[in-house]
């Protein structure tokens, strides 16, 4: 155990998290993500009993985001067909969440078209499934510096 560390934060993660680099990307994949897939040049770790916010939280607090580019943090976009038909009140609760941990608050959050977040997903240091159940859950962090 150690002090000041989430609990939700298992060893296995927080050595992902440690060996990540400068602008190194890493997301927080829902339930519906195709992880396994995603993830073939990356880590992906299990984290099925988990919903995003919880382990968002928990991992700002430990992880800078960076601060070279304007929005650290990307959601998937709804798709156009989807506008209208699919609420989203997850992303109210990343903004809140990363609020608390960047001065930038809901700034530091965008949004990537979904084949585009596809793209940069098969390119991230890992991936966490989760259990997630919200639909457009996906969240991407990039890792800046201490």
């Amino acid at each position: 155990m150690l002090k000041g560390i989430p609990k939700i934060l298992s060893p296995e993660l927080l050595k992902v998290l440690c060996e990540m680099g400068h602008s190194d990307r890493i997301v927080l994949a829902d339930g519906n993500f195709p992880s396994e897939s995603m993830g073939k040049n990356a880590i992906v770790l299990r984290y099925d009993s988990c919903n995003i916010p919880e382990l968002l939280d928990a991992i700002l607090q430990v992880f800078p985001l960076d601060t070279y580019v304007d929005t650290p943090v990307s959601l998937m976009a709804l798709m156009d067909r989807d506008v209208g038909k699919i609420e989203t009140p997850i992303w109210k609760e990343y903004e809140s969440i990363v609020s608390k941990h960047d001065a930038r608050g809901s700034a530091a959050v965008g949004q990537v078209e979904r084949f585009e977040f596809y793209d940069r997903a098969r390119t991230c240091y890992a991936i966490i499934a989760t259990g997630e159940s919200a639909v457009y859950a996906n969240v991407m962090l990039q890792k800046g510096v201490v």
